[in-house]
């Protein structure tokens, strides 16, 4: 709560720094034709984000994919609108599979996966994005004030990366030894250690939730891309890409702020200049990426909640 407070505060601020009119003008000139199409690409980033997640999970065929795009959109949901952090949004979307009846280990197993997948897939995007940004990396221009943000962010996600990649098997092992001693008749984790090797096994399930999860990252850049021209900005595609990859690194490092509250709104605004996009412009992209998360994430948690009501509803006539 104290960090969405902070972030709500210092988001606030930045805006009304650039001013508050002249972000609303810019983003106003979306208009509604255009934000509806802003929406409608990025629920289609959620399948791309749900087969990535399916490609995790063998056993599970493509009718699969319309539950495993749900679990992430109430994960993106939880994790923006939610005063919780990513993790927050990661138990919830793990638990609306499970709900649904597949199998724990499956769930947990796959998840695992597609988390790291989609984080060494985020890390070869942020690679790009520093290509296409080197030259003013290098130079003297306004992006030497940011370098030590954008590489120092970048260095601690790739260690970030490489902990849970290394971490995972040595984490299972611990686990299973845990339970073993403490709950002597469970085979929970057991169960989730033999998925995992399972999936790691099926290389090619693994290859194919890699590209799927990296097409999405570039999706989802794109489709910043597209919000610009709907405002009337020109931009080349390759300069929004790498802004974008740099805006996820920095929301990535600040996964602990709900939402990344502030720090979406700050990056932009510092960044946005160094792709030639006044802060006025970049911080009306930030506000209709927030406006399109309030249009798609509250209907999510609504209907998320409806499930949830019922399945408590379900499991009381049981017990009676």
């Amino acid at each position: 709560m104290l960090a969405t407070v902070a972030g709500l505060a210092v988001a606030a601020w930045t805006i009304g720094a650039t001013g508050l009119t002249d972000v609303l003008a810019t983003a106003a000139r979306m208009g509604l034709t255009g934000f509806l199409a802003y929406c409608l690409w990025s629920l289609g980033v959620f399948f791309l984000l749900g087969a990535a997640w399916l490609a995790a999970a063998p056993g599970e065929t493509g009718r699969s994919l319309p539950l495993f795009a749900w679990a992430r959109m109430v994960r993106e949901a939880v994790s923006d609108l939610l005063p919780f952090s990513q993790l927050g949004g990661i138990i919830v979307s793990a638990r609306t599979l499970t709900v649904a009846a597949l199998p724990s280990s499956r769930v947990h197993g796959s998840l695992v996966v597609d988390m790291t997948t989609e984080m060494a897939s985020q890390l070869v995007y942020t690679l790009f994005g520093l290509a296409l940004m080197g030259s003013r990396l290098i130079g003297d221009g306004a992006a030497v004030h940011l370098r030590p943000a954008i590489l120092g962010g970048t260095l601690v996600m790739a260690a970030i990366m490489l902990l849970f990649f290394t971490m995972q098997r040595a984490a299972l092992e611990f686990a299973t030894r845990m339970a073993g001693r403490f709950l002597p008749g469970s085979t929970a984790m057991v169960a989730m250690r033999s998925e995992l090797a399972r999936i790691y096994a099926r290389k090619d399930r693994v290859a194919l939730a890699f590209g799927a999860n990296l097409a999405a990252w570039l999706a989802s850049g794109t489709g910043a891309w597209l919000a610009l021209g709907w405002m009337g900005v020109t931009a080349p595609l390759w300069d929004i890409l790498a802004l974008e990859s740099l805006i996820f690194t920095l929301r990535s490092v600040a996964f602990v702020i709900p939402g990344a509250l502030g720090v979406q709104e700050a990056a932009y605004a510092l960044a946005g200049p160094i792709f030639g996009l006044p802060p006025e412009t970049a911080l009306a992209l930030s506000l209709a990426k927030r406006a399109r998360d309030l249009a798609i994430g509250l209907p999510t948690l609504l209907f998320w909640q409806a499930n949830e009501m019922r399945n408590l509803a379900g499991r009381g006539e049981k017990a009676g």
